[in-house]
């Protein structure tokens, strides 16, 4: 019996390196993304989807360390993350709203 268990932990192990290496692939493919563009949307999405790679990467790696708090870290690391990927949009919003009155001339177009 401890022989299939020690059998389906290394499976496991095995499995949850995978996971890890195809995670960490994806978050360097998002960073391209994020220093590339081409637009500030694309960005801002490969942002938000990095924040959510790497939420992921800590849930897998408290199920490989066998590490219930890594669980309470994810969970704080995806609120830190929703409030980065808000702060980063309003700042763009401002940026955009900022060029379109200087390209207008200073006249809103009624719209605040």
């Amino acid at each position: 019996m401890d022989d299939a268990v020690s059998g389906l932990k290394a499976a496991y192990g095995t499995l949850f390196t995978a996971v890890l290496i195809v995670l960490a692939v994806m978050i360097l493919i998002c960073l391209i993304r994020a220093i590339m563009g081409p637009r500030v949307c694309d960005r801002v999405v490969a942002v938000n989807m990095m924040g959510t790679l790497v939420i992921v990467t800590i849930a897998v790696l408290a199920l490989k360390l066998e590490a219930g708090y890594l669980a309470d870290i994810g969970m704080i690391y995806a609120v830190l993350s929703f409030l980065a990927v808000i702060v980063l949009t309003k700042v763009f919003m401002g940026i955009y709203r900022e060029s379109q009155e200087r390209s207008t001339g200073g006249k809103g177009n009624g719209n605040t």
